[in-house]
């Protein structure tokens, strides 16, 4: 079971959204790469990165702020946001990149994903973000009609290698996490599952380490991480007693 701690990236720095609105930004480290050097030695070993100006802007923005990050850190990375292509695809797994998050794209042009799968193998993550039960595309601008299973089903068998679940109506606000949905999401597909949006407090990580919850591959933290609410070392003794 892991524990990803999140750096959200916009314009260069490290942040927290509400509700994923990008006009509700907190900043709370301008120095993204320190940031990741703090999680390793808080002794996370994964990294989940999201690029919050790309994913609006359909292509990479912060790429200086993610190499930095790659260049900091001995810890696997995956990044989402703004990658649309196979060359974009490419270009990061060479540069060190452990996974990519395939999340718009998914929706719009399912075959890019599965033939992104094909040719990079294990290296290639679904992004799934809802809001009313519905997927949400565009950095969460805009609203589909694709139901979250529906979605998530499409990409049976293609070799994909997470769905990372984020429930935006909880995202950046410690609302904990949506439990019923994101093991609803889990049972429903052979994908492995990453729960995001709302991880609050221990109890969350207390509810990751319960044996329903094994069929999980683990989960985000952001702000709960960054206002304290949760213990690094406390959570991941959690975790690995489970």
């Amino acid at each position: 079971m892991i524990l990803f701690p999140a750096i959200d990236l916009k314009d260069g720095q490290c942040v927290r959204l509400k509700l994923g609105d990008m006009k509700q930004a907190t900043v709370y480290n301008p120095d993204p790469a320190a940031q990741a050097r703090a999680f390793e030695d808080q002794g996370f070993e994964w990294l989940h990165v999201v690029d919050l100006n790309g994913a609006f802007a359909g292509e990479s923005v912060n790429g200086a702020a993610v190499e930095a990050i790659l260049k900091a850190t001995k810890n696997p990375v995956q990044l989402g946001g703004g990658i649309r292509t196979l060359d974009h695809i490419e270009a990061w797994l060479t540069k060190g990149l452990s996974r990519v998050i395939l999340g718009t794209i998914a929706v719009r042009d399912p075959a890019l994903v599965k033939e992104a799968c094909r040719l990079f193998p294990g290296k290639v993550a679904v992004g799934i973000d809802a809001k009313g039960g519905k997927v949400a595309v565009e950095g969460w601008a805009e609203a589909s009609e694709l139901g979250v299973i529906e979605l998530a089903q499409r990409f049976e068998g293609a070799g994909v290698a997470a769905i990372i679940y984020t429930d935006i109506d909880r995202d950046g606000i410690l609302a904990g996490i949506n439990w019923a949905s994101t093991l609803e999401l889990a049972r429903a597909v052979s994908i492995p599952v990453i729960a995001s949006g709302g991880l609050a407090s221990l109890d969350d990580v207390r509810r990751l380490a319960e044996p329903d919850a094994a069929i999980l591959e683990g989960a985000i933290s952001g702000r709960a991480l960054y206002d304290g609410r949760i213990d690094p070392a406390a959570a991941l003794a959690i975790l690995k007693g489970a």
